[in-house]
């Protein structure tokens, strides 16, 4: 099977994703912007073949260049995990006449409120939401939703460039950080908890899912530097205030079409115990949640999400052995990194139940926790029983210190 990989070397996860489709034996041609040198060693031995275009951005240039690059080639499947290179992958599916996501079926997991005006009409739980182009049409979606709202971009990703407006001092300061966004969603802001629903599916059918539960909400953990972000992939999904969030994730993916491949699934429980949706892209999850996802049930996602694309397959066993819980740091002070504390003490603790640890070395400037989800570094630790999980992952969040000179 012949795959192209659209930016198979960037962002972080790619390369694992790349290296997953030659491990089952598809062949994997990768187009992307990057210079050919540029691509890590390991990537470009998982490919047969590299394209590199000006701009990945320019949907007609880079259909050009592949339609004349794989000229006596055959493709099957056209591949991107990257939420702006989605509509890109799309365009070149109809010019070489692959199956997958159309750029028409690809436009609702792009822009939020096109997305939201499809699961309304199948009934789906959604928040208020009013598109606007500018200032007026914010403030009218303001005045119709009324605060607090949450104002984000149509397109984004995450929760960047995104704001929680509750009064009209926020709503002035949020306009102004938004005017480089040509066009917003002004939403109903929905209190309570935050999770995830993420699958891996092929021709329609579910053939893994995970829910993850964010600690605290992104957008509280965005606006405070001292937090320790955690998100914990879930063992069991059979309680009912996780389950309904499972429900609505079902009826989502068949309201907007999705065929084969990873989808990352945003979604709330609020006050009343009522599952609301956020958004969804059709891609696998930031933030090392594929890593948590694999730590959770000892398999490998980047292997079995190829094996979905190119097979529609997912062999390997799902067991879910564990609630694993990734913690992100963020180092006090500025400068570069200096000393870690508490790391030993920890270790000795609960070293056995610690996956993973990957933190900024010393001597290596300090990250922009405001811009890198993973902040100086990030930590994952498992356990059969949420609640030590819990307990375990706000050690690390409380008593491992970076310090930053």
């Amino acid at each position: 099977m012949n795959v192209l990989m659209l930016s198979p070397g960037f962002p972080d996860d790619m390369p694992h994703f790349t290296k997953g489709l030659a491990q089952i034996g598809a062949r994997v041609y990768g187009v992307g912007d990057q210079s050919e040198a540029a691509v890590a060693p390991d990537v470009r031995a998982a490919l047969s073949g590299y394209l590199q275009v000006r701009s990945l951005w320019e949907e007609e240039d880079v259909a050009r260049a592949v339609h004349d690059w794989m000229r006596g080639k055959s493709v099957d499947r056209v591949e991107c995990l990257w939420e702006p290179g989605m509509v890109v992958a799309a365009r070149l599916r109809e010019v070489l006449g692959v199956p997958g996501l159309t750029v028409e079926q690809t436009i609702p997991f792009r822009d939020k409120v096109r997305m939201k005006e499809v699961l309304d009409a199948a009934g789906v739980r959604t928040p208020l939401h009013h598109r606007a182009d500018s200032t007026h049409e914010v403030c009218a979606g303001v005045e119709r939703i009324g605060f607090p709202v949450i104002i984000k971009p149509i397109d984004g990703a995450g929760s960047a460039d995104t704001y929680r407006v509750e009064s009209k001092e926020d709503l002035e300061q949020a306009l102004q950080l938004l005017r480089h966004v040509e066009e917003v969603t002004v939403e109903e802001f929905v209190q309570g908890e935050e999770y995830t629903y993420d699958t891996v599916c092929a021709h329609g059918r579910v053939l893994h899912e995970n829910v993850a539960w964010y600690r605290p909400n992104p957008l509280i953990a965005r606006q405070s530097p001292w937090i320790s972000p955690q998100a914990i992939a879930l063992r069991d999904l059979s309680p009912p205030e996780i389950a309904c969030g499972v429900e609505m994730g079902h009826k989502v993916i068949e309201a907007l079409g999705f065929e084969s491949g990873f989808t990352h699934m945003e979604w709330f429980r609020n006050e009343a115990g009522e599952a609301v949706f956020g958004e969804i892209g059709g891609r696998s999850p930031g933030g090392r949640l594929t890593h948590v996802m694999n730590y959770a049930c000892d398999i490998d996602m980047f292997r079995g999400w190829a094996e979905a694309v190119c097979t529609g397959r997912f062999s390997q066993p799902i067991d879910r052995r564990y609630n694993a819980n990734v913690i992100f740091k963020r180092a006090e002070g500025a400068g570069t990194i200096r000393s870690y504390q508490g790391l030993d003490v920890l270790l000795s603790e609960f070293g056995e139940h610690v996956a993973h640890i990957d933190l900024v070395p010393i001597g290596a400037p300090r990250r922009d926790w405001r811009k890198v989800v993973t902040g100086d570094g990030w930590v994952v630790v498992r356990h059969p029983d949420l609640e030590t999980t819990m307990e375990i992952g706000n050690r690390f969040a409380t008593d491992l210190r970076i310090f930053a000179a």
